[in-house]
């Protein structure tokens, strides 16, 4: 007597169900793994916190502040600064009009006060800040021009940021101050971790 199938697509292979097994465990990995970049995104949306894995600063949490002991600013690059850091890569993707993430930074210098650029680097208000030279050339050989010698005068609407932490820093000591218009937040540390300094 021949086999009779009521339905034949009710037949199942042995195989279709090792399939679907391993489809959703492979949603459930893909899903654990995008979870702390989810996590990431609502925490920067809703709680103004910034995870720093950029070597200006020490590595960790940044939150946005508006304290006035808040003196890093985020902000987007213009000009010839925005170029060379999203095409050397010093910048990420991100929110900028460039498609740049922003850079994070010290404000250092403010309206009125007195810059000076030299070879051993910028002193505001008389004050050296320490590995704060501009470079010829940044880590990976490439060739950087420092923002010209000279005394400046800080105008109003605009700062000067510069990171003491990293030598390398990509900073105003190649592309002087930033209008105050380009800046997006002020943050403050929240959970830094102990980091070495990159190499001098």
């Amino acid at each position: 007597m021949a086999l009779r199938l009521s339905n034949p697509l009710k037949f199942k292979t042995p195989g279709s169900y090792e399939l679907r097994q391993r489809l959703g465990r492979a949603v459930f990995w893909a899903c654990l793994l995008a979870a702390p970049f989810f996590l990431g995104l609502v925490a920067g949306w809703v709680f103004g916190i910034r995870f720093n894995l950029t070597p200006s600063l020490p590595l960790g949490f940044y939150i946005t502040s508006n304290s006035p002991s808040a003196n890093l600013v985020e902000f987007c690059p213009q000009g010839a600064a925005a170029s060379i850091s999203l095409s050397r890569q010093y910048r990420t993707a991100g929110a900028c009009a460039d498609g740049g993430a922003p850079l994070l930074k010290p404000a250092v210098a403010f309206s009125g006060d007195q810059v000076q650029v030299s070879a051993d680097g910028i002193r505001v208000n008389g004050q050296l800040l320490p590995n704060s030279a501009g470079r010829f050339h940044d880590h990976l050989r490439r060739p950087l021009d420092p923002w010209p010698y000279g005394t400046y005068k800080v105008e109003p609407g605009t700062v000067w940021v510069i990171s003491s932490f990293n030598s390398y820093s990509f900073d105003s000591r190649y592309y002087g101050a930033i209008p105050e218009s380009s800046i997006r937040h002020h943050l403050r540390p929240l959970w830094t971790f102990a980091t070495e300094v990159p190499e001098q």
